[in-house]
């Protein structure tokens, strides 16, 4: 049976309000007391329950892991990143998946159900309403990966949407490609809407560059596949800036079924720089987003929020940078 704190009071000669404090982060207890009480805990093997410490401090240690598109691998990397991040500081992640629910107010009771801390908000799809929706229950919040904004109703975090939708065009351009287009995640979705415009406004420079776009169902490797067979029935363009690394590799898989090949006959950079990407037989070129500061300083802002929940939102943003791989032609030399 689990060793009790009773059990270590009377090992350490205290009384059993003594062992709580000493196992209670900010209690009062004299350096004396405290030796006592661990060494009493060590000898016994005794781990405090934090479940029963959460009634005494009135914090649970919960955090919130919030998103909605699992199908996509580059989550298990920000999972196992968050995770460990949390784990370190000694909180307690909470992974909830609303893949298939856009009801703010369902997510709210559900958390509170839990009794957590404060949330974060993973996604680069859901509505920045929604992570307000938090704020909004009084809930300390973050949006990682959220759309930007100069004066953000929450922290956000992330990178800017539409710099690397112009980097991607620029990328295409400097192979000397002319007829280019976008392929991007769900149209609803912020992240494909900053991307775009990116893309397209970079474009509008160069009126020699021909310029279209289209939109799969969802950020994953079968809905790139899907649409990208369907553009190859047609014309398709000299290359595509895919709006995610996973679109980007099931696009090249119909390029390749079709009989075609990458970068040879169709040109092909994406964005997120997972580790799939680098894989012998991806080789992708990408863009690169640094999602371990990203997730680092979301870590960072929601603890600073425990501590002081009336922290004025801030906008945190990450530069990118070109991954030079295989599925682009060389630049042109001038």
């Amino acid at each position: 049976m689990a060793v009790t704190l009773k059990e270590v009071a009377v090992r350490a000669g205290v009384s059993r309000s003594a062992v709580s404090r000493t196992f209670t982060d900010g209690a009062s207890v004299s350096a004396k007391m405290r030796l006592k009480v661990e060494k009493a805990a060590r000898d016994l093997g005794y781990s405090p329950n934090a479940l029963a410490s959460s009634l005494t401090t009135g914090r649970t240690g919960l955090i919130g892991l919030v998103s909605d598109n699992f199908q996509n691998p580059i989550f298990l990397e920000i999972f196992d990143c968050f995770t460990r991040g949390l784990q370190e500081r000694s909180l307690r992640p909470l992974l909830v998946n609303f893949s298939d629910s856009m009801d703010a107010e369902k997510s709210i009771k559900m958390l509170r159900q839990y009794s957590v801390d404060g949330v974060i908000v993973a996604s680069s799809t859901l509505p920045p309403e929604y992570s307000v929706a938090f704020r909004d229950a009084g809930m300390p919040v973050v949006n990682t990966f959220g759309r930007l904004a100069p004066s953000p109703q929450v922290h956000v975090v992330g990178i800017d949407n539409v710099e690397s939708g112009r980097m991607a065009a620029k990328r295409l351009m400097a192979s000397g490609y002319q007829r280019l287009a976008f392929l991007g995640g769900p149209e609803t979705a912020t992240s494909t809407q900053d991307r775009l415009k990116g893309f397209m406004a970079e474009l509008e420079a160069h009126p020699s560059i021909e310029a279209s776009f289209t939109f799969a169902e969802s950020y994953s490797f079968g809905a790139g596949r899907s649409e990208m067979l369907r553009l190859l029935k047609g014309q398709p363009a000299e290359a595509y800036f895919c709006g995610d690394d996973v679109l980007s590799i099931g696009a090249i898989s119909a390029i390749r079924e079709s009989g075609l090949s990458v970068p040879e006959d169709i040109g092909i950079i994406g964005l997120n720089d997972m580790t799939m990407s680098g894989w012998e037989n991806n080789a992708l070129t990408t863009i690169g987003q640094p999602t371990q500061h990203i997730i680092s300083s979301s870590i960072e802002l929601i603890v600073a929020m425990l501590s002081d929940p009336s922290r004025y939102p801030e906008t945190r943003t990450y530069p990118c940078t070109v991954v030079e791989r295989s599925t682009l032609r060389p630049i042109k030399s001038r």
